[in-house]
């Protein structure tokens, strides 16, 4: 069996007789971070984008009696008014957070609220602008990391699950309920669950959220009509665009709170200066 490159990479022990492994590199650290601050401005110009039509469709035209999803607010039978979420028949008062919030008092119909929107103030073209530029800085990163990646053969380390690993996928399914985190030598590399993770992001949802938004432009419509074609019309496109953008900012949640659980100094030392603490070395068993 070949050798796994996350064992390979540098290691040593420091006087105190600590392991430090050199977890992430630096193209990887500098593409992580590049990729979480352009994620965040896209998301939040995003959310500008789209409080200017607070609805979702599915098809090439906006049927506006019956959207898929709305963010919107209406008055109640005792004449106050309430923010509403509706996906497809069902409603859910969300007065506060969405559909209606409070601006300096003063209640405030938006879909989102302004602290969760780039800029603040309702201004679609300003946040059109701010959106397409962080788009194409989002791409030309993702093509960086991915060029490296395959020449470095990091992508096949950290999205590729090991035999091993794909063996003990339950094991590591209830290891991740249990909040159990390798350590030691295992730790060096990403668990099965990680790498399917990744591998979905990286080579699924980011690519899925960039075609979809190419494929709700009219120039690029005009140019290559099959690629709106491939999501089912415009509408679709947009509503893919926005399904893959929360999916995103589920997977960064959960991301942020498992980094909190399983070591949050040492996850954050690894990906700033990119040497990771294993700890004591491994005691050689009695013989």
């Amino acid at each position: 069996m070949a050798a796994s490159p996350a064992l390979e990479a540098p290691e040593t022990v420091d006087r105190h007789g600590r392991r430090w492994f050199y977890r992430h590199p630096l193209v990887i650290r500098l593409a992580h971070w590049i990729n979480a601050a352009v994620l965040l401005v896209l998301l939040m110009s995003g959310l500008q984008i789209f409080n200017a039509h607070p609805a979702l469709y599915w098809g090439s035209v906006s049927t506006f009696d019956s959207p898929a999803l709305a963010i919107t607010s209406e008055q109640g039978s005792d004449g106050t008014s309430r923010g509403v979420v509706t996906v497809g028949s069902h409603s859910l008062e969300t007065t506060g957070v969405l559909g209606l919030s409070k601006e300096g008092g003063t209640e405030v119909e938006r879909a989102f609220p302004s602290w969760a929107t780039l800029p603040a103030d309702q201004d679609l073209a300003t946040g059109r602008r701010w959106h397409f530029l962080f788009a194409w800085l989002l791409v030309i990163n993702g093509a960086v990391y991915l060029l490296y990646g395959l020449f470095s053969g990091q992508l096949r380390r950290r999205l590729i699950p090991d035999g091993d690993q794909i063996r003990d996928f339950g094991g590591s399914v209830k290891e991740h309920l249990l909040l159990r985190f390798p350590e030691g030598t295992e730790a060096k590399r990403y668990n099965v669950i990680q790498k399917l993770t990744y591998l979905v992001l990286v080579l699924g949802l980011l690519p899925a959220m960039v075609l979809a938004g190419l494929a709700m432009s009219p120039g690029m419509d005009a140019a290559w009509p099959w690629l709106t074609e491939l999501f089912g019309g415009r509408q679709s496109a947009r509503s893919v665009h926005f399904i893959a953008a929360g999916l995103i900012v589920l997977f960064v949640v959960v991301h942020v709170l498992l980094v909190i659980v399983s070591g949050l100094v040492n996850n954050m030392r690894g990906m700033l200066t990119g040497w990771f603490s294993l700890g004591r070395p491994e005691k050689e068993p009695a013989r």
